[in-house]
């Protein structure tokens, strides 16, 4: 049953004026937000990871920066210094803090950072209440990146205070969540997908929004290739926990290899052995590790390590787009309330199961330009393309993103040890 309070925050899927859609990202943020105590918004605990009152802050000194400060001639800043403090990595948009000393900022206060948030908010909505045709047009996409760029802060709100929250020996739990019951899952099938030319990308054209990382839209070529039906299961990892994966050297990348044994790795992040048997920290506290549901939290290493055990490989990103097309987007996403992975329900309309939703996929891909891109100009060409180098690409979203921030051409992207984002496996196969 999906969590009230995050259904009725929840954007709208169907259309909405610029301003409609602008309250109802913005109201969703601070929704997600209700559950915490005040000192829950100040702590950083890795330099992954940025306070939730940062959230709260960036995700408005964007709308200020690239909007309000461009286009609004009457505005003025609630507080200039707010531009140093918020900034993230935009080289172009003035110098900024240190991000890995954002929990240092006990001010400005939780309520002056919501003070903030109103400031820009009612800035925001004088200009699009005022802003003739014209400009409306002009508007519209530094509006909607915007808006985009505030749904990614809030899954990292949520993947960041599940980190901060889990540090804590008391285990704390954000909300509760129903929690179905364990069952036994639908055994592993494997589909068929034929060689071809396919176009991959976003086609832009009347589809609706994308980043620049998912174009331009361009032919690539497949050999045929197995993609598995469903997720990897906490059940199936434990099999490979049990027959050695930790300690089987060859499973792994040299750099893998290396990471396991610098960092003593021998169970996916939050997982903790009780009473003899695995648990794991969520947003609704400890629970008990279910064999069924999706196995999460897994860096690129893990699951490339698990898919060489299961004789298998992690399908390229061109595979799981082009497999993807043939599924609605539809899912376990942050607005059912569960946050977090769940077995998924038979669908004899489907073939494919869980392709959105649940845990974003590694794929095997390297994290690179598609053929002909370029950023846009400016500091917000700085968005994506900066961070082309040592990454890999994950697919479909997760429990903690949001159904109207999905498309089968989003492309997320993490370093390889990366492991508290809500991440993890579905298997690919060549065909011999």
């Amino acid at each position: 049953m999906p969590d009230q309070a995050l259904a009725e925050g929840a954007p709208a899927t169907g259309a909405q004026t610029l301003t409609d859609r602008y309250g109802a990202v913005r109201r969703f943020t601070e929704a997600l937000c209700e559950p915490l105590a005040t000192e829950d918004y100040v702590v950083q605990t890795i330099v992954d990871v940025s306070p939730t009152k940062w959230h709260l802050a960036h995700v408005t000194w964007f709308v200020e920066t690239f909007i309000l400060r461009e286009h609004a001639s009457w505005y003025e800043p609630s507080n200039p210094e707010y531009a140093y403090l918020f900034n993230s990595y935009y080289l172009q948009a003035g110098e900024r803090h240190c991000r890995d000393q954002r929990g240092y900022i006990s001010r400005p206060t939780v309520e002056e950072v919501y003070e903030y948030r109103r400031h820009v908010d009612r800035g925001m909505l004088r200009l699009l209440g005022e802003a003739g045709e014209a400009q409306t047009q002009t508007l519209a996409p530094l509006v909607e990146i915007g808006l985009q760029h505030e749904q990614q802060h809030q899954e990292l709100l949520l993947t960041d205070i599940k980190h901060v929250l889990s540090v804590n020996p008391l285990r704390p739990v954000y909300r509760d969540s129903e929690r179905a019951v364990d069952q036994t899952g639908s055994d592993l099938g494997w589909l068929h997908f034929d060689e071809g030319l396919h176009w991959i990308g976003h086609p832009q054209e009347g589809e609706g929004f994308s980043y620049d990382n998912e174009t331009p839209r361009h032919r690539h070529f497949l050999n045929e290739f197995l993609l598995a039906n469903r997720l990897v299961t906490n059940g199936e990892y434990l099999t490979f926990m049990s027959d050695g994966g930790y300690e089987r050297g060859e499973l792994w990348l040299s750099e893998g290899w290396a990471t396991v044994r610098e960092r003593d790795w021998s169970e996916p992040f939050y997982w903790e052995k009780r009473d003899g048997g695995w648990w794991s920290f969520t947003l609704a506290g400890m629970r008990e590790v279910a064999a069924s549901e999706p196995v999460c939290h897994l860096s690129y290493f893990e699951a490339d390590a698990f898919a060489r055990w299961a004789g298998a490989r992690l399908p390229t990103e061109q595979e799981w787009e082009v497999a993807a097309r043939t599924v609605p987007v539809r899912g376990n996403f942050v607005e059912t309330g569960h946050l977090h992975p769940v077995m998924p329900l038979p669908d004899p309309d489907e073939r494919l199961l869980q392709m959105y939703g649940d845990v974003w996929e590694w794929t095997r891909s390297q994290y690179s330009p598609y053929p002909g891109y370029e950023p846009a100009p400016g500091a917000l060409g700085e968005y994506n393309g900066k961070f082309m180098s040592n990454q890999f690409v994950l697919r479909g979203g997760s429990c903690a993103t949001s159904v109207t921030h999905i498309r089968p051409t989003y492309r997320n992207f993490f370093p390889a040890d990366a492991t508290w984002q809500f991440m993890g496996v579905r298997l690919a196969r060549d065909v011999k």
